[in-house]
């Protein structure tokens, strides 16, 4: 049950809180130290997977939490840069970039009520190779996003975050929609 693969998705999960705790009031050196341990945290998802596969150790836990440390990280991290200043004084992600941050948000609550809905009709909604995509620009956003405040004169970083966030809530549509058309005939 607490296999190696689980136990880097239990870490991405509790780790969370630290990401949360290091962008509450964070100094430039605290966001180095997040952004160090975001893609550490980043790179136990792949791994978790892979090893998972790998070894044959594909387990319920393991599908069941997979998505939910995902999500709970994708949202904690979003919370708190629309909370958290960047040096100019602005929120991170502020003004018209907050709709990119609150689709990618509105839409992992949809798939995910949908997947539990879908779940007692035996209804399967594979991840698409579109929506790893997806998944991939929020990381590499929320990854930016989390330097830039380390690096505040390379405003370019910042840029990259957001323009790597618009990409991944056009993607987040498209495979919501894709989602959804796969679940709207079995409702009633």
């Amino acid at each position: 049950m607490l296999s190696l693969p689980n136990l880097l998705t239990l870490s991405r999960i509790l780790a969370v809180p630290i990401l949360v705790f290091l962008l509450w009031r964070p100094s430039p050196v605290d966001y180095l130290v997040t952004f160090v341990l975001y893609c550490i945290v980043g790179i136990t998802d792949y791994f978790d997977g892979y090893l998972a596969r790998a070894q044959g150790r594909i387990s319920r836990l393991g599908q069941f939490l997979d998505p939910i440390a995902d999500k709970i990280m994708v949202a904690g991290v979003i919370v708190m840069l629309v909370s958290t200043r960047h040096p100019t004084e602005l929120p991170i992600i502020a003004g018209l970039h907050i709709l990119p941050a609150l689709t990618i948000l509105l839409r992992e609550i949809i798939v995910s009520g949908l997947r539990e809905f879908l779940a007692p009709l035996h209804v399967s909604m594979p991840v698409s190779r579109l929506a790893k995509w997806k998944t991939t620009f929020q990381l590499v956003s929320l990854g930016a996003l989390i330097l830039a405040g380390a690096v505040p004169n390379a405003e370019w970083v910042h840029l990259v975050g957001l323009a790597s966030l618009w990409a991944a809530a056009l993607l987040t549509l498209v495979t919501g929609w894709d989602y959804l058309r796969v679940g709207l005939p079995h409702m009633d």
